[in-house]
């Protein structure tokens, strides 16, 4: 790491096995709600629970994984968390109620939170600091990817196929991975990047890196106002008869932040992250404002570039910007509170806004959210913003 390269084996691979996580992940959170009224004939209130179950055990999951990826090893874990989601993935062959199939979302959510945290965490350290965000953003990419590859396969398998079939390309994608991950060599990171924790610290201080928390704490609220999109999109083109246009949305959207992120990532790290974090939140404001005034199928799509250029670009930049605040020694902490929040945001959000929908309709919901995202640009100022003239 010393001669600053940043496109190592190492960096390949964990990129790989981060892409395969997310993948598996919203390939089944796309389906499960549907799968879940239909098999046990479920109501709507309950088909959510499966869904959101899941976050409470991925929250679960990061606390652990972050607390104990350095004691246990960064190798190690990864290994184990990727056997133990892949086992988790199989228990859902033997769902045979509703009660067994919510207990197996929450092992499966932790399962998810632990593999996630060490992708990240492996991915922070492999990272030179010197290009933390063009760094974090190509990383991120995987994310991205997942994001559109994902939703899209499950949908398709959802229609053609039926609930062992995604089960079985969910198991495979992450046979791959675990044997993909053989290669890795972190033997340094363990030895010289890692520093021994002080041995008296506190309950808090054991899961959370204070330093991260002002970045994770803006994010939760970026991330909350992001779940009316992953959650209620599909209802709402529905509503206003653009389903179709609705399902190339989250291909617009990976494919702006493809095109943007190395652009981004490159001026974080150039002129410091207030130039990229404030543009992005504002584009993100304005893209819901747009969202919520779609009258035709193309508008659909200039939303998802939009969303994509603003919040897109933001999660990866909060990222970079938490463990870059973070002590070198505190950066699987850094990473596990960082995504702990956006889980939060993320879990939560569709619980709560679900109650709003009824009142204010989709548009105005969408509306609302962006009052949300410019508050949060307030709030990033108040905690961090001010204290960053750059």
């Amino acid at each position: 790491m010393g001669n600053e390269k940043l496109w190592t084996k190492n960096f390949l691979i964990i990129t790989f096995e981060n892409f395969f996580v997310y993948f598996t992940y919203y390939v089944l959170i796309t389906i499960i709600a549907v799968y879940t009224a239909e098999h046990f004939n479920a109501s709507p209130s309950i088909a959510g629970l499966s869904a959101g179950i899941f976050i409470i055990g991925a929250i679960a999951g990061r606390l652990y994984g972050g607390s104990s990826i350095e004691r246990i090893g960064y190798k190690k874990m990864l290994y184990l968390s990727f056997v133990f989601f892949l086992l988790t993935t199989l228990l859902y062959f033997a769902a045979g109620s509703l009660l067994l199939l919510i207990v197996i979302r929450f092992f499966h959510g932790a399962a998810f939170g632990m593999t996630s945290t060490a992708t990240g965490t492996i991915a922070a350290e492999i990272i030179p600091n010197s290009r933390r965000g063009e760094g974090t953003g190509y990383y991120a990419l995987s994310m991205t990817l997942a994001t559109a590859a994902g939703p899209f396969l499950g949908m398709i398998l959802m229609q053609y196929a039926d609930f062992t079939a995604t089960l079985i390309v969910c198991a495979i994608a992450l046979s791959i991975s675990l044997v993909a991950a053989f290669p890795l060599n972190l033997d340094y990171i363990t030895t010289a990047s890692v520093s021994k924790r002080e041995k008296k610290e506190s309950f808090w201080d054991s899961f959370i890196e204070r330093k991260a928390f002002p970045a994770a704490f803006v994010t939760a609220f970026a991330c909350f106002a992001y779940s009316s999109v992953i959650s209620f999109l599909s209802s709402y083109t529905k509503a206003i008869g653009l389903m179709e246009a609705g399902s190339f949305f989250f291909v617009a959207y990976a494919a702006a932040i493809l095109c943007s992120r190395p652009l981004t990532g490159y001026y974080f790290d150039k002129k410091g992250e207030n130039f990229i974090i404030y543009p992005t939140l504002l584009v993100f404001a304005g893209a819901l404002i747009y969202l919520a005034m779609i009258q035709q199928g193309y508008a659909v799509l200039v939303a998802g570039v939009f969303m994509g250029l603003g919040f897109g670009n933001f999660f990866a930049s909060g990222q970079a910007l938490a463990v870059k605040a973070s002590p070198n020694n505190r950066k699987a902490l850094a990473t596990s509170t960082y995504f702990i929040f956006a889980d939060i945001g993320s879990g939560f959000g569709p619980f709560i806004l679900g109650v709003l929908i009824p009142i204010v309709g989709y548009r105005g919901l969408y509306f609302c959210m962006s009052g949300v995202v410019i508050a949060t640009i307030i709030l990033y100022y108040l905690l961090h913003g001010k204290k960053n003239k750059n």
